[in-house]
């Protein structure tokens, strides 16, 4: 399932957006724009680099991966459901009551390829260094992933979750901040004072990398290179545009909660290059 070729995820990058949308404008369900933002991400990570195993999903080897932003799961539910954890058309239920598929992740135990339940943002650093940390101590050779959003940064949680595995050498722990630069209120940097955000992570301890986040080949280098050689944790700050891949959604914070129009599905399609 794993490939590095890069002209394939763009192609499959593009298909899952195709349906995410799809999904948001029949379900009337919000925060596509933080999806699309990161979809690129997901992607490299869950067919370019996650050892993971859709038929034992709970392997006590597995490379864990943590959707931190929550409110993205719709993009991860397609990407697990394209990774073959469960059939595509379950994704039917998303957002009826009483289904597992809402607009946050559930729990493990209800959901394959799931490590926690997120959405109360600042949990998933603290979640993830704790298994981390876990490896060290049972001796099990897996890596874990956190995908953090900008706006999430603003979370003290996740500061005291970087100053604790940057002192305890915690290597294998990698966070990837999707920066689409917007959450839910405003620009990131006028809420808060994030920039410079790769400095902030360096003065914290960790080995931290600045790459555009919706090409491949960057963010396969940069993943390629962790964990890093001198026993830090690594952070990849992954430049991204909010609303990607769709010209009338991009970088347009209304997309945070606006739903899609059936017309404007098929115009995305087109703009994807997925037949509608």
């Amino acid at each position: 399932m794993l490939t590095k070729d890069t002209a394939q995820l763009a192609l499959l990058s593009a298909k899952l957006r195709s349906r995410i949308i799809e999904t948001s404008s029949t379900t009337g369900t919000p925060h596509l724009g933080s999806c699309l933002s990161c979809v690129d991400i997901l992607t490299a990570l869950y067919f370019g680099v996650l050892r993971i195993d859709a038929s034992n999903p709970r392997a006590p080897e597995r490379d864990r991966c943590i959707l931190s932003k929550g409110h993205g799961a719709m993009g991860l539910f397609h990407v697990l459901a394209e990774r073959g954890f469960y059939p595509l058309s379950d994704l039917n239920d998303y957002g009826k009551d009483g289904g597992v598929f809402a607009e946050h992740p559930p729990t493990p135990e209800h959901l394959a390829g799931i490590e926690a339940a997120t959405g109360s943002l600042g949990h998933g650093l603290p979640l993830g260094l704790g298994m981390a940390m876990a490896s060290h101590i049972q001796d099990r050779p897996y890596n874990v992933y956190v995908v953090l959003g900008d706006g999430e940064c603003n979370e003290g949680s996740v500061w005291e979750a970087a100053m604790l595995a940057a002192a305890q050498k915690i290597s294998n722990l990698c966070v990837i901040i999707d920066f689409n630069k917007w959450q839910a209120t405003g620009r990131s940097r006028e809420v808060m004072a994030l920039d410079p955000l790769a400095d902030k992570w360096r003065a914290f301890g960790w080995n931290a990398i600045e790459v555009d986040g919706h090409n491949f080949d960057e963010l396969l280098f940069a993943l390629s290179k962790f964990p890093h050689e001198n026993g830090q944790p690594t952070a990849i700050v992954a430049h991204t545009v909010k609303g990607k891949g769709v010209s009338f959604m991009e970088d347009d914070n209304n997309w945070h909660y606006r739903i899609p129009t059936t017309e404007e599905v098929v115009k995305s399609k087109f703009e994807l290059g997925v037949a509608p």
